[in-house]
């Protein structure tokens, strides 16, 4: 960029075994790449005949595999190859991804042929996804456990105004701390957050997204009509994901009480 100036796009492959978190971050921990380049979105390419093999897959010691990570991680999912399998077997990967992360929108191709209209441009990433993101957050459900690795997606909304102190306090306990449990006393593990809250005292709408330990909260341009529709709504993709602990502690933030708050949030008992 510096030889050449500003490139019109920059499409960025990584191997098939990386976290695509990793290079996420970058965008918001490297201040000067960060003036330049802005990231758009991430997409995640499946194979139709290997791919629920692959998100099957069990790690030693308990560690999400790979393919499931990328899944999650996704704005965009490509099931590719699906003339090279039944319909039974398509709709398995389906029911796998979805299970996974019930937020990324899912593309069905052969050859990769796909328009570039649906992955280029995507805004998953700054305040113009806020009018997208609104109408798609009414409709993400929180999905139920596929496989033995099981990532899933919780989705909650809650009505009022957030603290913007108290909202990043319960963002850094459960991207930073890790000290959120489930009901099994389970660490839960986020992998992407996402979501648009109301935070106390601002006239617009806040975009709030996540990728493991870092986060960013950004105004839209979207502003409340008027108080009685200010309402909270996240989406939390990870595992041992609890929606109703989730919510009571988010509301716990919100209404400023403790109420359920200590039961699963314990200090002394960080998670590894």
């Amino acid at each position: 960029m510096q030889k050449k100036g500003k490139f019109d796009y920059i499409l960025l492959e990584t191997t098939g075994l990386a976290d695509p978190g990793a290079v996420a971050s970058m965008f918001w921990v490297d201040a000067e790449l960060g003036v330049d380049i802005y990231l758009d979105g991430i997409v995640t390419v499946v194979d139709s005949k290997y791919g629920l093999k692959h998100l099957e897959e069990e790690k030693p010691d308990g560690l999400i595999n790979e393919a499931s990570r990328q899944v999650a991680l996704a704005d965009i999912i490509i099931i590719n190859k699906t003339d090279l399998v039944s319909e039974e077997d398509l709709s398995k990967v389906r029911t796998a991804i979805r299970s996974i992360n019930g937020l990324g929108k899912i593309l069905e191709t052969q050859r990769s042929r796909v328009d570039l209209s649906n992955v280029l441009d995507l805004h998953a990433f700054d305040s113009l996804s806020g009018i997208s993101l609104q109408k798609k957050l009414q409709h993400v459900p929180t999905t139920q456990p596929h496989l033995d690795q099981s990532i899933i997606t919780v989705t909650f909304e809650v009505r009022g105004n957030a603290k913007e102190e108290s909202l990043n306090v319960f963002i850094q306990n459960l991207l930073w701390e890790k000290n959120v449990r489930n009901k099994d006393s389970d660490c839960m593990e986020v992998i992407r957050l996402k979501g648009l809250v109301s935070i106390k005292d601002k006239p617009k709408q806040v975009i709030v997204q996540g990728v493991h330990e870092l986060y960013d909260l950004e105004e839209t341009t979207l502003s409340w009509n008027d108080d009685t529709e200010r309402t909270n709504r996240l989406v939390l993709i990870g595992r041992n994901l609890d929606k109703e602990i989730l919510r009571q502690l988010f509301i716990a933030t919100v209404m400023e009480t403790e109420k359920r708050w200590t039961t699963h949030f314990k200090e002394d008992q960080v998670c590894p």
